[in-house]
């Protein structure tokens, strides 16, 4: 074969505690949802997912961060709803970053293989 074929790595990053899971990438969308719509249900519903997970989720992420992640906003006009907090918004980005990384990093070693 003369032409260069170039490989490529898809790999997937998970953030663990004793407790489980912490962030990963379908938790990091939920918080981008959230961020967006401004309400856990709302974010729930544009992925497809019940809010009893959503909520599940959002739970779990809280309990393992030395500081909330998602935060209830007081009611008004127009009604409650969840925000991220700081620290949430600083993980999102953390994350990405992480993950843009480790995908290059990666794609550097793949690169250096000589496939056959």
């Amino acid at each position: 074969m003369s032409s260069e074929i170039e490989y490529k790595v898809k790999s997937r990053v998970w953030i663990l505690t004793e407790a489980g899971t912490f962030l990963g990438e379908g938790r990091i969308e939920l918080l981008n949802k959230i961020d967006e719509f401004g309400s856990i249900s709302k974010a729930a519903k544009s992925m497809k997912m019940s809010y009893k997970k959503a909520w599940e989720l959002v739970n779990s992420m809280n309990t393992q961060c030395k500081e909330p992640i998602v935060v209830g906003k007081i009611g008004g006009k127009d009604g409650g709803g969840s925000v991220l907090s700081e620290t949430g918004r600083k993980l999102v980005v953390q994350f990405n970053q992480l993950n843009q990384e480790t995908i290059e990093f990666l794609n550097e070693k793949v690169s250096k293989i000589k496939w056959g």
